[in-house]
């Protein structure tokens, strides 16, 4: 059975311990006016959980959505050559170069999708400075199509098909978040622009969007939270040992409850092992 600890930051319930013997890749895309360095801790954590992790750096700024779409996740699949499974680990920008990728091309062997602070529904920040001398210098042609609402790119995009699950955050230290944005943001995108249908998680956590990759301690201490709540419910239905229900159907009701598939992947595991350890 595969190992239950999960990698020491974002992947818990999407990304186990690689199994012994699989060949999964994972590509590591930056976001808008950052390098590949930014993933660098990712990077190192998932090659030492067994994966073959690759962060690929683009120009970000330079070129529009189509060109780095499929410039970067072209260049992450080839990298990735051979191997079982490719997923994909992806900060702000990266996931919408993911998403725009797969609107045109199929991965036959894809896995897993990460997203921490997507601008999925678009940046409200992007739509109020794109009046401001320098905003569009700045952004290059991929900064301002990120804007929020009809005729920018993540609007244009349809409910994503693949396993997805993202992360937002909900901590604000910009004073243009204040100004443009409405609800919960993470300084750069609101929690609600983070969400897209068709994900199969969603988690608020009390970061920033510039550093959420790097937040080890706050979300080490979610997401165990959130494995003990699956923990909690699963054993409600196994108190004392006997239950008449079985692993699939618990599973199943933790996946409706927590309303995402990979709780009842976790639940799944979880109760393989406690049941067969009794």
């Amino acid at each position: 059975m595969k190992n239950l600890v999960y990698i020491g930051l974002f992947f818990v319930l999407l990304f186990p311990l690689a199994a012994v013997g699989s060949q999964e890749c994972v590509i590591l895309l930056h976001g808008l006016a950052r390098v590949s360095n930014s993933m660098s801790e990712l990077e190192t954590k998932l090659n030492r959980s067994g994966y073959s992790a690759i962060s690929i750096n683009y120009p970000s700024r330079k070129y529009a959505i189509d060109v780095l779409a499929s410039d970067a996740v072209g260049r992450g699949i080839s990298e990735c050559a051979g191997v079982d499974t490719i997923h994909f680990v992806t900060h702000s920008l990266g996931g919408i170069l993911v998403r725009y990728y797969l609107e045109n091309s199929i991965i036959e062997n894809l896995g897993r999708v990460v997203m921490l602070g997507p601008p999925n529904q678009g940046s409200e920040i992007v739509n109020g400075m794109l009046g401001v001398p320098g905003f569009k210098v700045f952004g290059g042609p991929t900064g301002i199509a990120l804007g929020s609402g009809e005729g920018h790119i993540p609007d244009s995009l349809g409910p994503v098909e693949f396993d997805l699950g993202v992360i937002a955050g909900n901590t604000n230290i910009n004073p243009l978040g204040l100004l443009f944005i409405r609800g919960e943001n993470d300084s750069i995108v609101s929690v609600e622009s983070t969400k897209v249908e068709g994900m199969n998680a969603h988690l608020v956590l009390p970061v920033t969007h510039t550093f959420m990759m790097r937040n080890k301690e706050v979300i080490m201490s979610k997401i165990k939270n959130y494995m003990m709540d699956i923990e909690e419910f699963c054993d409600g239905y196994f108190y004392g040992g006997d239950s008449e229900f079985t692993v699939d159907e618990v599973a199943a009701d933790a996946d409706k409850y927590f309303r995402s598939t990979m709780a009842g992947d976790y639940a799944r595991q979880y109760l393989e092992t406690q049941l067969g350890e009794m």
